[in-house]
């Protein structure tokens, strides 16, 4: 396979998109941009190969039914395994840390129970059918978030026992997964995939039909190579990208490009990303003609909906289902970040429900929003909605609504499933342009390289 690479290095999420030569989606990758920025550039490029691998492997094996969905999810439960395998080695080190003298006792053997327990759930993670979830039914994929959820589950138990304090093991789990989450690892794919389908064989205690195409199938794309031709890059961190300057671009022409392949009669973009909110007109072959950008200040950010989400210890991915419970919008005087979760304090002590605060405060956000869309010229049809806030199903009604109001109800709106991935779909589109301009020669060294 031969590939362009486009990389948006967001501030909560790094996002990794290849395209053929001809300008096919091949694969999308996504992980939390952790504290590192290198590692979580070299990660997203890793799960987007690894999803162009399993597209082939899904064409392989398309006559034997959902067996291709069932492998890519016994993948990922070996490549969660194998990051608890890490997790509980840096707890097990810390514990060795002279400091821990004294609680080492009580804690050593709540860690291991922990571990054995959060080991032992891991299969109903990832397993597709009946009494398991699905990637549709994770509550998240990413690492951090799933072992934090069974760890800190462990813990609560443990600390009721007592014996381990809850504070001292949520801080062993703190400090290790910072370590591991900075600390890159090589994934060896053609054996997480040969472990995977032994999985699936064990499983089926024997019965598993076209065992022998699923072998050659397993074979043929372990061994498969992929050609990265050309990279560019975009992004809040694009200045941190291992990329050669020429390949970085703005954020703001990427999403401009990348929602005009999405939807090519789009005229006007709003992204609203992690860390800032970008209204950005184009022109009728996706150039941009004009854009503002909120100031420094994240209010009205994806930042914003994650402080609410902590102060209501809620998932981010629970705001918005739960908003769209309210029976109304309570008034709120200020989108400030900083102050999010003192006005929601305020809010509720009055007597105010969650739902009808939260309803608030996500309209109090689009107005913000719409604000910055109207100084970049207004709303043209077609209308493109992008970033990691289009997930959100409080924040795309309440847009539809003031868009309706303000521009009249004949504007069409777009949200594309994939929509977080805009930007590097952009800066994938750059690629393909730098490729053929003879640019290929252009390409970065990734952290794993870097240190080989």
């Amino acid at each position: 396979m031969r590939c362009v690479v486009g990389i948006d290095l967001g501030s909560t999420t790094t996002k990794a998109l290849l395209l053929t030569e001809d300008g096919e989606v091949l694969g999308r990758g996504i992980t939390n941009s952790r504290s590192s920025y290198d590692v979580a550039c070299a990660v997203a490029r890793e799960e987007a190969l690894t999803a162009a691998r399993f597209r082939i492997l899904e064409r392989l094996l398309q006559d034997a039914g959902d067996l291709g969905h069932r492998l890519k999810e016994a993948f990922r439960l070996e490549l969660y395994l194998d990051q608890l395998g890490r997790l509980g080695e840096e707890i097990r080190t810390l514990l060795d840390d002279p400091r821990e003298r004294v609680w080492r006792g009580a804690l050593a053997p709540a860690v291991e129970e922990i571990l054995g327990r959060a080991e032992a759930g891991a299969p109903a993670l990832f397993a597709a059918g009946p009494g398991g979830a699905s990637a549709k039914e994770r509550k998240s994929d990413f690492f951090r978030d799933l072992a934090g959820a069974a760890y800190v589950e462990g813990a609560e138990d443990a600390a009721v026992r007592g014996g381990a304090p809850f504070e001292r093991l949520l801080a062993l789990y703190d400090r290790a997964i910072l370590s591991v989450e900075t600390r890159l690892e090589g994934r060896d794919f053609p054996g997480l995939l040969r472990r995977a389908a032994a999985r699936l064989r064990r499983g089926a205690a024997g019965a598993l039909r076209m065992d022998r195409k699923l072998s050659k199938a397993v074979d043929a794309v372990a061994s498969e190579p992929i050609e990265e031709l050309a990279f560019a890059g975009t992004g809040y961190g694009r200045q941190t990208l291992p990329f050669p300057k020429e390949t970085v671009r703005s954020e703001i022409l990427c999403h401009g490009r990348g929602a005009h392949r999405l939807f090519p009669g789009t005229r006007t973009v709003l992204d609203i990303g992690g860390q800032d909110t970008k209204a950005i007109q184009v022109d009728p072959t996706g150039v941009v003609t004009s854009f503002q950008m909120n100031d420094r200040c994240a209010a009205g950010s994806g930042r914003y909906l994650g402080y609410l989400a902590d102060e209501l210890n809620l998932g981010l991915h629970e705001l918005g289902p739960l908003a769209l419970r309210a029976t109304r919008k309570v008034r709120v005087s200020s989108t400030c970040t900083v102050f999010a979760g003192a006005e929601l304090r305020e809010r509720l002590a009055l007597g105010e429900t969650r739902e009808d605060v939260l309803a608030g405060l996500h309209r109090a956000m689009m107005l913000r929003a719409l604000s910055l869309l109207a100084r970049s010229g207004g709303i043209s049809d077609e209308f493109t909605f992008t970033g990691g806030v289009a997930k959100n199903p409080m924040a795309v009604q309440v847009l539809g609504e003031l868009v309706a109001d303000n521009y009249g109800g004949e504007v069409r709106t777009n949200i594309h499933p994939d929509s977080i991935y805009t930007g590097a779909l952009g800066a994938a589109l750059f690629a393909l342009d730098d490729l053929a301009a003879g640019k290929a020669g252009l390409l970065p060294t990734f952290a794993e390289e870097a240190t080989a």
